[in-house]
Formats: structure tokens, sequence, C-alpha cells
């Protein structure tokens, strides 16, 4: 997969004790809102996301056509792309959004060891 950023999705069960907790290990607040239940954290170029109440356990992200500091790059392996190769080699999809047309779209799948794994592009 070319040109995509990449974050850990962790599940929390209190969005403020996280951020203060990894606010402590340096990371500052880059995106997301509060009010909406989940924030993206920085630090460096290390990406986590903290999502409370929207689903169980931690998934690894990829955002295709990003980099690290959500800034568009080029060239990118689009999510259809990434979607179709992966389908070809036999993996199962579990979810997938926005497949069918251009611009944002994104899946799910799991490694071989049962990880969740979210390719999700912004564009």
């Amino acid at each position: 997969m070319q040109n995509a950023a990449f974050s850990m999705s962790l599940a929390v069960k209190d969005l403020a004790t996280s951020i203060s907790f990894y606010s402590d290990l340096g990371f500052e607040q880059m995106g997301g809102d509060t009010a909406h239940g989940f924030v993206i954290l920085r630090n460096g170029s290390t990406l986590i996301g903290l999502f409370q109440g929207m689903f169980e356990g931690n998934i690894l992200t990829f955002n295709p056509g990003w980099d690290q500091s959500a800034q568009e790059v080029e060239p990118f392996d689009d999510v259809r792309a990434l979607a179709a190769r992966m389908k070809a080699a036999g993996v199962e999809i579990e979810q997938e959004s926005g497949l069918d047309g251009d611009g944002p779209g994104s899946f799910v799948m799991r490694d071989p060891d049962g990880n969740v794994i979210l390719i999700d592009q912004h564009r």
C-alpha cells in the first residue's frame, strides 16, 4: 500500500481520562471532536485515535492519500484498488462503504491473527 498514514484506533472507556494519559506521554490533539466521542492524537509521526463507544477492540488504521499529518500525498493506492486486491487474494472483507464510486471509501478486514484492519480513505 503506497502513501497511507498509519494509526492505532483505540477503543477507550473514558475519553477524557485517555486524553489525559496520552497527553502525559507527549501526545497532542490534531483532530477529532470530544463532543462526537473521538480525538486523533500525534506525537512526532506517531498517531493514535481514541474512540469512546464507537467500536469494540482496537483497530489498525490506514488512510490512503494522507501522510502522518493528514496532508494529501500523491500518488497513493486508492481504497477501491486495495479492496479488489485483497478480495482477489481471498481475504474476506467484513464491511465496506463507498467502494462503488470515487472519493472517500473504506473497508474492514482481519489479518491472519484476527487483528482488525480498517482502510479508510478520506478523499
